[in-house]
């Protein structure tokens, strides 16, 4: 099974919305790895490990987000694989 290592970029109304605690019971639920924060412009940022279908399940969700998120945009880019054990909220 190929795993890969996806960095996200979400901008919106994502902040202060339960967006980074939705990601990662949704992450969990998934099996994937990696972490996710919020960044100082508004933005939340990502790095999703697993299966490749996995990954792109929560990519997909990650466009909608939790209820009362809004999701204007989400920039993706490949990165290395950093094998992490579980999935983080980072301060």
């Amino acid at each position: 099974m190929q795993r890969i290592s996806i960095e996200l970029r979400i901008s919106g109304k994502v902040q202060g919305v339960y967006y980074r605690g939705s990601t990662k019971a949704k992450a969990e639920e998934l099996g994937l790895c990696g972490w996710v924060r919020n960044e100082s412009n508004g933005d939340v940022c990502a790095v999703i490990e697993g299966p490749k279908e996995q990954v792109e399940e929560l990519i997909a969700w990650c466009g909608e987000g939790p209820r009362m998120a809004r999701v204007d945009h989400i920039e993706q880019k490949p990165g290395p694989l950093q094998h992490f054990d579980n999935f983080r909220i980072l301060r």
